[in-house]
Order: C-alpha cells, then sequence, then structure tokens
C-alpha cells in the first residue's frame, strides 16, 4: 500500500518548530508499504521555522495573529495532487496540527486545548475518500 505520511514523522525537520521526530512505529511501516512524505506547510509555502498557527472559526491564525489560511490550504492541495499521483489510499499525519490534525486538533486559543476537528489537509483527503489517521493509531490500523 502506498502511505501519504507527515514528514516531521519520518525524521525531517519540518515542523513549525523546524525539529522532527523519527516515529519507530511509522518506520516499521517501511518493510512492508511504500511511504511518501509531506508536509503540507512547507508545500503551501511557509518557512521552517514557523510560527505555530491554529484554527479559529474558518481561518489558521499564527500565535502572532497573522492569518496564513491561504498557505494551509495550499499546502493540502499540494498533498491532495500526490496523492492523487501516487494512488495513495491512506495518510498518516501528525495529530492535533491545524493542517494534518484528524478528529482532535487544538481550539484555537493557543491553550492546548483539544477540541473535535480536523486539520486542512486531512479534511481534504478524507474529503476525496482517503482513510486518515494520526500516529497514536497506528498499530491498531497497520500493524
Amino acid at each position: 500500500m502506498k502511505i501519504l505520511v507527515s514528514a516531521c514523522m519520518l525524521g525531517v525537520e519540518c515542523r513549525y518548530n523546524g525539529k522532527g521526530e523519527l516515529k519507530k512505529d511509522i518506520e516499521k511501516l517501511l518493510k512492508e508499504h511504500e511511504l511518501i512524505p509531506v508536509c503540507p506547510e512547507q508545500l503551501g509555502g511557509l518557512p521552517t521555522p514557523r510560527d505555530p498557527a491554529e484554527i479559529q472559526e474558518d481561518k489558521i491564525i499564527t500565535k502572532t495573529g497573522a492569518d496564513v489560511t491561504k498557505e494551509y490550504l495550499k499546502g493540502a492541495e499540494e498533498v491532495l495532487k500526490l496523492a492523487k499521483l501516487y494512488n495513495c489510499s491512506a495518510a498518516i499525519l501528525k495529530e492535533r496540527s491545524p493542517s494534518c490534525g484528524c478528529g482532535k486538533i487544538y481550539d484555537g486559543t493557543f491553550s492546548k486545548t483539544l477540541v473535535t476537528g480536523n486539520g486542512a489537509t486531512a479534511d481534504l483527503l478524507i474529503k476525496n475518500g482517503i482513510k486518515v489517521t494520526g500516529e497514536s493509531r497506528i498499530n491498531k490500523i497497520f500493524l
């Protein structure tokens, strides 16, 4: 199976804080699946490192107040293009992210409070029939 994976979880230093971390459970998937690394924020034109952002109503706003909705939506579209190009049927994305979060995301107050919802990329992939999960559910689905 071809699976999109948030590049930061493959150790690529592309998170908002410029860090990445190779998740061992994801590394195990390489034995049986083809993993396609993606970073929607970078694909949308945002720098690394960058200010943290959260979804506030229908916009994505950085902690310093900048509206980065356009960049997040562009990044989501670019990831969808890659999903179609590589014929990916699933994605494992970074939890809680305003881009990649699936099921639970931060509430927009920068207080680390979680609410039900999806990030921009997760939402677009789901709407296009791609199964999306976060890193905490890998064992239940793939291993």
